[in-house]
């Protein structure tokens, strides 16, 4: 029986008591028309009736009880669900360079855009055997209690959706990158080369070979940008353990960690 069944029966059983009591103090307006001085047998009808409205006005109160008590059991085991699963999933490419990264891409790569980008067995075989049988940047999201662990201090205004959200965004910029170290220089304009290049650099370096990895100036949004509200979530990433920092040159490299 779900929720509106209930509530209508509970309704329903209501009415009838609503009934019943109403006919109970019928029997009370008669009563009061005999005394019981001169009557014996209403003394026993008064003990009676009034037995009876103390046991109806028991069962009444019972029932609001726990037609009260259903919405909050839903509410609680919904948001017990709710903790466990993500608030945001986001699309394969979210940032705002999105259609300059198309054109980084080999050309079997762009021939297939409805593969996504969980499946490492659908990627190009042009890349880097180092790149081969390497999986999709990690998507660790956080839960309702890893967020509600935190001091109030370091969780401020931050809500579960934001958080989650900036992670698919700093997955996105991982991938970008990726693809850009492993894109051939045939396919890349002169000035997306020399990045490619300096990513390529920094990919080599012994803290983050064969990670993910994003820089500083990647972060454009659209959940994650580089205000307040953006630094705050990569500290709570970095306090939970989702992701590492480190300086490269005049970069800070920030690197994806894995469950």
């Amino acid at each position: 029986m779900d929720a509106k069944q209930a509530g209508s029966s509970l309704d329903s059983l209501m009415s009838s008591f609503n009934a019943r009591i109403t006919e109970i103090q019928e029997l009370v307006i008669a009563r009061n028309m005999y005394p019981a001085s001169s009557v014996t047998d209403l003394s026993a009808v008064d003990a009676a009736l009034k037995a009876m409205e103390l046991q109806v006005q028991a069962i009444k109160d019972r029932l609001l009880e726990e037609a009260k008590a259903i919405p909050k059991a839903k509410q609680k085991k919904l948001q017990n669900m709710s903790s466990y699963v993500p608030s945001y999933l986001p699309e394969r490419m979210t940032m705002s360079n999105v259609d300059t990264n198309k054109s980084l891409l080999p050309e079997a790569s762009r021939q297939q855009p409805d593969r996504g980008f969980l499946k490492h067995e659908d990627k190009p075989e042009a890349l880097p055997k180092e790149r081969k049988g390497r999986g999709p940047p990690p998507l660790w999201y956080i839960t309702k209690v890893e967020l509600d662990s935190l001091s109030s201090y370091m969780r401020g205004r931050l809500t579960l959706e934001k958080v989650n959200a900036a992670i698919g965004d700093i997955a996105a910029y991982a991938e970008s990158n990726a693809q850009l170290i492993s894109a051939p220089k045939k396919k890349l304009a002169e000035n997306i080369w020399e990045k490619a290049l300096e990513l390529r650099d920094i990919a080599m370096t012994e803290s983050v070979k064969g990670k993910y990895f994003f820089l500083e100036t990647d972060i454009k949004g659209p959940a994650l940008k580089l205000d307040n509200t953006g630094k705050a979530i990569l500290t709570v990433l970095r306090h939970l353990g989702r992701i590492a920092e480190t300086r490269i040159g005049h970069h800070r490299v920030i690197i994806l960690l894995k469950p």
